[in-house]
């Protein structure tokens, strides 16, 4: 891949992270709810299912399930419950005060947390159909098309780890903010509130013709 492709794919791989969207509402929830050390598995499992979204499209596979109205609606719907599901999970979340970085599982396992951030990729129908417009721009068909989505693959991780963490930790520093039940509680349903329209949105989204 020429430098030149390269750099021009890093800035979109910045304006891609940074654009509001499921992954930056799961960062700051998880950390206003976690702490920062904890939010980071959340991260992590975001950036699996990155991958595994960018595989499926490096396969080939996004256009078949682009294409298919079964496989698209099936994806959409999974991802509108998942979405639903968060909100209804952090509205009824325990309205306490969290250190930062405590300890505590709060009812959540490593693997849960990582879990849940794969799955607000991995059921993002939205994701596979961006990534469906963008890569193939920044891929030579001439050349081994493995290496390219290697190294596009890697720079979007890169900067969506940034990018989360930045989100993660500003939402861990609110912590320090929160000392009464109350603050908590009207926070926690923000962001149940906005899981839920990030869901009723995204189930209005419909594939281009």
């Amino acid at each position: 891949m020429p430098l030149t492709t390269w750099l021009a794919f890093f800035v979109a791989s910045w304006l891609i992270s940074v654009s509001p969207g499921p992954g930056a509402l799961s960062c700051m929830a998880a950390g206003m709810r976690y702490g920062y050390v904890r939010g980071l598995w959340n991260i992590m499992g975001l950036e699996i299912g990155l991958l595994a979204v960018l595989a499926v499209v490096g396969a080939g596979l996004g256009a078949v399930l682009a294409a298919s109205t079964l496989a698209f609606a099936a994806i959409k719907w999974a991802g509108v419950a998942y979405l639903v599901w968060l909100g209804i999970e952090q509205w009824r979340a325990p309205a306490r005060s969290v250190a930062p970085d405590d300890d505590r599982r709060d009812g959540s396992t490593i693997r849960e947390l990582v879990t849940r951030g794969f799955l607000v990729n991995a059921t993002n129908p939205k994701g596979i159909v961006f990534m469906l417009a963008v890569l193939p721009q920044f891929i030579d068909p001439a050349k081994p098309p493995l290496v390219q989505y290697l190294v596009c693959a890697a720079t979007l991780v890169f900067t969506d780890l940034v990018v989360m963490s930045v989100y993660t930790g500003l939402a861990a520093k609110v912590l320090r903010l929160l000392r009464a039940p109350a603050h908590v509680r009207a926070l926690n349903r923000v962001f149940g509130g906005l899981f839920i329209a990030a869901g009723a949105l995204l189930a209005t989204f419909r594939r281009a013709v």
